[in-house]
């Protein structure tokens, strides 16, 4: 399927609008549109759908907006499941992904996230007066016993054309209705390499300090979106420009102006959002470590250093990730990212002093230690040094020889095991057994020598006459 962007394209002449559109949508989205119109239901696809259209993107999902209220459309369609209170219809068909709404308009914003309640209409236009972005509120669909036409009141296409993002009706009205609106005008300009328009951004800048009342999932939906992107520097700077970084994490915020003897003319805000960048895209939870592992400096910052900011750092960062209500998982792995973040490897390191550190990074979880060598090398860029200083390649070699040669670094790949203990040594079941094959353990670390049975047992005989 090909899509049609929108510089050069008939979108952007404004020459058979409809036709460049109906030429676009896939063969599923099509059938669902028809059988709704065939059913005397007005049927469109509404915005972001539509805006990836006209920008030539495969978009993830596919929004549709109807005239049918909720109940109808389940009636009408197999498999619809009635999703919520706001008129969303969800279809799954094949791999392809439906939410069909209801036309509305919202009133009674009173907590600046969400409507009170949701009035139902049967208007296209009125429907699209509600939406955020000029971008979102175009429209591409018809009425029953129409041909399918292409709807813009708010000039949306000439704003794609031009990369520009800009609020539907005045912006502080827009975001005092849902502030989340000003995290995503972020997270949309990054993502889609947008300029926000100069009354948008001003508009940000006024009701930023809104977005404390929005809860951490959402937030957090948009941060990952904004982390995804190519370069999230763009967005990072914007959310610390417009103030709104204030609202969301106010410990990141405080490393504008801390100075950082790295960068010359930079501060710790701009090493962070550079060391962001540093890290790949597809390493997801070490671009968010990116983007929290210094968060302890300013709090620890004296005399020009920053002494134990990496453990004050990892504490602060789990505080930060408990408010956006990180999985745990992720939020733990982040922590102890954070936490050994400033490890100094050394050539003079021995081979045991590998296996132990690679023991140590692998007792927190698999793949920690490529993940804390990622965020090293992220941290080195940030700080205007080749990804590799510090002699990382020298140590991903030796780990890789560890590995290589199958030492043992976990109690299971002992030859001896707690069963063992208790049946040759009568060892009771209990913390005294559980410590002594940590010190086995640790021999074997020093010495791969000694994992034979007899050798083991005969150790462990001395640790328990020295344990009592």
């Amino acid at each position: 399927m090909a899509f049609l962007p929108v510089p050069g394209s008939q979108l952007t002449a404004g020459v058979g609008r409809a036709d460049a559109i109906d030429d676009a949508i896939p063969t599923a989205v099509r059938a669902l549109l028809e059988e709704l119109w065939s059913a005397g239901v007005a049927a469109y696809i509404v915005g972001g759908s539509l805006r990836d259209v006209v920008l030539g993107r495969t978009p993830a999902d596919w929004d549709l907006a109807s005239d049918a209220l909720p109940e109808r459309v389940v009636e009408l369609i197999p498999g619809a499941v009635y999703e919520n209170t706001f008129g969303t219809v969800g279809i799954r068909r094949d791999d392809t992904i439906f939410d069909i709404t209801t036309f509305r308009t919202d009133h009674d914003y009173a907590d600046f996230r969400r409507p009170h309640h949701v009035e139902f209409g049967d208007s296209i236009d009125l429907d699209l007066a509600r939406r955020d972005f000029t971008v979102n509120a175009m429209a591409w669909g018809a009425q029953p016993g129409e041909p399918p036409a292409f709807v813009d009141p708010y000039d949306g296409l000439a704003d794609a054309g031009g990369r520009i993002l800009r609020a539907v009706g005045e912006p502080r009205q827009r975001f005092e209705e849902d502030a989340l609106r000003m995290v995503r005008a972020v997270r949309l300009a990054t993502t889609l390499g947008f300029a926000i328009e100069a009354a948008t951004l001003a508009g940000i800048e006024a009701r930023a300090e809104l977005v404390v009342h929005l809860s951490g999932e959402r937030i957090a939906a948009e941060l990952h979106k904004l982390l995804g992107a190519p370069a999230p520097s763009v967005g990072l700077r914007l959310l610390s420009d417009t103030g709104l970084l204030r609202s969301i994490s106010p410990e990141l915020a405080a490393q504008r102006g801390i100075p950082q003897n790295k960068v010359v003319g930079e501060d710790l805000w701009d090493h962070t959002v550079r060391s962001v960048d540093a890290v790949s895209a597809a390493k997801p939870v070490v671009r968010l470590a990116a983007l929290v592992h210094d968060i302890g400096k300013p709090g620890t910052f004296a005399d020009g250093r920053f002494v134990g900011h990496d453990v004050v750092g990892a504490e602060m960062a789990g505080a930060f990730l408990d408010r956006l209500h990180e999985p745990r998982a992720v939020r733990d792995r982040i922590v102890e990212l954070v936490r050994h973040h400033m490890f100094s490897y050394e050539p003079n390191w021995s081979d045991a002093a590998v296996r132990r550190f690679i023991a140590k990074m692998a007792a927190i979880g698999p793949g920690m230690l490529e993940e804390l060598l990622e965020l090293r090398e992220g941290d080195n860029v940030g700080s205007g040094l080749p990804a590799r200083a510090g002699r990382l390649d020298e140590l991903r070699a030796r780990v890789a020889a560890e590995l290589a040669a199958e030492v043992v670094l976990d109690r299971g790949r002992l030859a001896v095991d707690g069963t063992d203990l208790m049946s040759d040594l009568g060892l009771p079941q209990g913390p005294l057994l559980g410590r002594i094959l940590d010190q086995l353990l640790d021999a074997v670390i020093a010495d791969p020598a000694l994992n034979e049975r007899p050798t083991l047992l005969l150790l462990a005989q001395g640790m328990l006459t020295e344990d009592r």
